[in-house]
């Protein structure tokens, strides 16, 4: 066998594997309704936290450069997969409300944060999370007061993002 043609096949195995492993990373191999737990976890792994509602589990995932996605897997009763959502994006930042979303909110919202800094002097509590929107890279932070209320919400684009010059705050 020639050394081009082992290169081929080489080449070719590194792709396989590859897009094996990304096949896992958002669940785009899981099927709603049919996939079940057992194959959750198979794909994606252990998760990074799980919620128990009263209808169905959550599990979530971070994923990707300063986790800049979480997928969360909602499993029913019945151990069924009924679907997977991308929970970090700017839509889902407009949900946090000032002066009334709570700790457990948010952690629900987006899963588990990138980063917690605790400020006591100030007696306050922050949440980092970085997030894409479309090519756009943004950091949030919320800030919570130490009864676990959300007291701001700061959204930052990113410097080397395109176009960086717009700031959010609610």
């Amino acid at each position: 066998m020639s050394v081009k043609c082992q290169m081929r096949q080489w080449l070719t195995v590194l792709l396989v594997v590859l897009l094996a492993g990304c096949a896992g990373y958002s669940g785009r191999d899981l099927v709603p309704g049919r996939s079940t737990a057992a194959e959750v976890r198979a794909s994606m792994g252990e998760p990074a936290m799980i919620v128990q509602k009263p209808d169905e589990t959550w599990w979530y995932y971070p994923r990707g450069y300063y986790a800049r996605e979480t997928f969360v897997a909602r499993i029913g009763a019945d151990g069924a997969l009924r679907g997977i959502e991308q929970r970090l994006d700017l839509a889902n930042t407009r949900k946090v409300q000032v002066g009334t979303s709570t700790m457990e909110d948010v952690r629900e919202l987006f899963g588990p944060p990138y980063q917690i800094t605790r400020f006591n002097r100030l007696k306050r509590t922050i949440w980092e999370y970085r997030m894409r929107d479309f090519d756009v890279r943004w950091q949030v932070y919320v800030q919570f007061s130490d009864d676990g209320i959300a007291r701001e919400v700061l959204q930052l684009q990113e410097l080397d993002s395109p176009g960086a010059d717009m700031v959010g705050l609610h």
